[in-house]
């Protein structure tokens, strides 16, 4: 990319050589032993934010090691699949245009991630029965809510469309197990925030330079990105919400939207609300 310091010409370098090693590494994997495909991409997202300075900090209680559920957050930027995934082994749903993406679609095919076709009727019961098969394994599944990517500042309603037809498609593959069909999901709300650069909080036009959302063009953000040299990211992790017997998908759906915005708040804010 033109108009790039040397400093940053080098980790972009760094990354493109790592991705080159670990791809031959990962499709071995995938073939020989694909119960232990999860930590490449671990290693590989972990690498992906040390190259482009991204710098994260854990707030609250994340989920067990090893433990699967329904990891439900909001979106700001492709950043945050090596934010999160630089955490833990997970796999993401994403929408269908990801897949065809250069190198992106390739990377995310590699890390199992469920496609979503939106325009075709009867793409989220098919996505959600491949959900509800990975939730019954102990998988970590991420679902972007929103449906979209944010500017940054605010955070979009969540959809419970998606989390009420995993619960079914979790429910029935459980019943043909003989286990109780209706087992609950344990929902983890996550909230993504860019809080600024170099260790200094910024404000609106920080968080929305740092948003990846409207027809912003990848190569440009990531020119933005690697000119910034040192991003501050949050992950706050909200109370686990047991959804199924007790808890319908909407009142799920509420009570990880609430989590999500007030945690939102509260990293905007510095202070915890009451």
């Amino acid at each position: 990319m033109t108009g790039l310091h040397p400093g940053a010409i080098l980790r972009l370098s760094a990354l493109a050589l790592a991705t080159i090693a670990l791809l031959p590494a990962q499709l071995l994997v995938i073939r020989l032993a694909p119960g232990r495909s999860a930590g490449i991409p671990l290693l590989f997202h972990r690498i992906t934010c040390r190259c482009l300075g991204v710098r994260r900090r854990i707030r609250g209680t994340p989920p067990p090691p090893g433990s699967g559920g329904l990891i439900v957050a909001n979106h700001v930027s492709w950043l945050d699949i090596s934010v999160i995934g630089a955490e833990r082994p997970v796999c993401f749903v994403a929408k269908s245009e990801v897949r065809g993406w250069p190198v992106i679609g390739f990377l995310s095919r590699l890390q199992h991630t469920l496609f979503i076709d939106r325009s075709r009727r009867g793409a989220t019961a098919d996505v959600a029965a491949q959900m509800g098969a990975r939730l019954s394994a102990g998988e970590a599944v991420v679902l972007f809510a929103e449906g979209t990517t944010g500017d940054g500042t605010r955070i979009l309603p969540l959809r419970s469309s998606l989390l009420g037809a995993a619960h079914e498609a979790l429910g029935k593959s459980e019943s043909e197990s003989d286990t109780h069909s209706e087992a609950d999901i344990t929902v983890y709300p996550l909230t993504i925030s860019y809080t600024g650069f170099h260790g200094i909080a910024g404000g609106r036009a920080e968080r929305t330079a740092l948003a990846w959302y409207g027809e912003t063009e990848l190569a440009p953000h990531l020119k933005t990105v690697l000119r910034l040299g040192a991003i501050d990211v949050e992950l706050a992790w909200g109370e686990p919400i047991a959804m199924g017997r007790k808890t319908t998908r909407k009142e799920a759906t509420r009570l990880a939207q609430a989590a999500i915005r007030k945690a939102r708040q509260e990293t905007v804010s510095g202070r915890p609300l009451a």
